[in-house]
């Protein structure tokens, strides 16, 4: 029987105390004077630490298995010092848990569909995800976890129960030369926080603004716009583990990002809920301003005087004329992915429609510009009364009021089959189903 996180440790002979979130995971609290406690928050890295924290797990040697009950007995004879990281590297937040019933969901999408969440919590800290996981499994409840509501379609209402993340946070880990390490929590959002980064002079993320949705959500998909994606700023995540509670820190190779894929759409789907994000940032980024919209934007201003904040400013800008706002017009951003071809599909596709929207890619494969095939195809501006196609954007379905998710997830049935009768090319949507039968 796997074991259930935290776990929790004394250390015989003394007061000190050990929590322990993960395998790498784990909280020292040594007594610091009469009545205070030096809290040390560890990821065992190293071979002593990972010997220390394999003991700890164990319960062996001089360590003592502590009652949670017992723990925080113990535990509130002191006052921490500097905080209660009593989860990692957790972020500051509120630890109530607050479960409410009956919740509409429309009020936490960007689509604006109406559905039902029997149960609904927003959690602040990993000890809330870790209520709210034993209470799904108590309670036989399913699970959904909800960040910005920004990249999914519910087809019905959910049964179980909702988890909103909401841990807060931003804070620097470490700052070498131009370069700055800053871990930001997952109910951070994702736009604010590249502004913040903005402010600071913290650079790299400046063609990701205005992306909708919170920043855990980010990796989960590999978000990118104009030349950059998420990985190439990407440090590190952490995540809680559905099933046994237990923190673990994944670098990008244990990500395994793609193209809008990373492993949390794939092999562990459904098995990780993401609570902080970690950030490689440089004060003196190279600007990115290979795509030809930024170019545009910024023609009036001289080349050399340029900098991360234009650079933002016109993405802002590109990306407010061509989508519609979330608070004003129900949609989820681009529907669908850019489909990737190998080279013969593409000069085949290009043969009998040669003016097709493409970008070569470093592996010798080619994108395809969905929404010049959406548009040409003749779907731009379609409008099918609740629901339809922007018609400033073929990528973008938007949700008038009125629809249901099963009425705007045939409308990309239908844009996919009329698409690939067309080009032979098929599309795959990005927004996630939630509920489909």
């Amino acid at each position: 029987m796997p074991l259930k996180y935290p776990l929790y440790r004394a250390l015989e002979g003394s007061e000190t105390l050990y929590r322990v979130e993960g395998r790498r995971h784990f909280s020292e609290w040594q007594p610091l004077g009469e009545d205070r406690w030096l809290v040390h928050a560890h990821f065992a890295e190293i071979y002593p630490s990972q010997v220390l924290i394999q003991a700890l797990i164990e319960g062996e040697g001089a360590y003592g298995v502590l009652s949670s009950e017992e723990w925080q007995r113990r535990r509130q004879r002191r006052v921490s010092s500097d905080g209660d990281p009593s989860s990692g590297t957790s972020l500051p937040g509120s630890k109530i848990m607050e479960m409410k019933e009956r919740v509409d969901l429309a009020d936490w999408t960007t689509f604006g569909l109406s559905a039902q969440a029997a149960h609904w919590m927003t959690a602040r800290s990993d000890d809330a995800v870790r209520f709210a996981l034993d209470w799904s499994q108590e309670n036989k409840a399913d699970l959904l976890v909800m960040g910005g509501g920004s990249n999914m379609l519910l087809h019905r209402d959910w049964d179980g129960l909702a988890l909103h993340v909401g841990m807060l946070g931003i804070r620097v880990l470490k700052e070498e030369g131009s370069r700055v390490e800053v871990v930001v929590g997952a109910g951070e959002n994702w736009h604010q926080w590249v502004i913040n980064a903005l402010d600071n002079g913290w650079h790299g993320l400046e063609n990701l603004a205005l992306i909708p949705g919170q920043v855990g959500a980010s990796p989960m998909q590999n978000i990118g716009a104009y030349g950059v994606e998420l990985k190439d700023r990407f440090l590190w995540l952490e995540a809680i583990h559905v099933q046994t509670g237990a923190l673990k820190r994944f670098d990008g190779a244990a990500c395994a990002f793609g193209y809008r894929e990373s492993v949390f759409k794939s092999a562990e789907k459904g098995n990780w809920i993401i609570v902080r994000v970690a950030f490689a940032l440089d004060r003196n980024a190279p600007l990115q301003t290979s795509y030809g919209a930024i170019q545009q934007e910024l023609k009036d201003l001289p080349e050399a005087s340029w900098t991360h904040r234009d650079v933002a400013n016109a993405v802002m800008r590109i990306r407010s004329a061509k989508l519609p706002d979330p608070e004003k017009l129900g949609n989820a951003g681009s529907f669908f992915k850019n489909p990737v071809l190998q080279a013969d599909a593409f000069v085949k596709l290009q043969n009998t429609h040669p003016q097709v929207a493409h970008y070569p890619q470093p592996d010798g494969t080619i994108k395809i510009a969905a929404g010049w095939l959406i548009e040409k195809a003749g779907w731009k501006g379609m409008h099918r009364g609740t629901h339809g196609v922007h018609v400033h954007q073929a990528l973008v379905l938007v949700h008038y009021g009125g629809a249901t998710g099963a009425e705007i997830w045939q409308l990309a049935q239908d844009i996919m089959h009329d698409v690939f009768s067309k080009y032979g090319v098929q599309l795959e949507a990005e927004v996630n189903q939630i509920g489909r039968a």
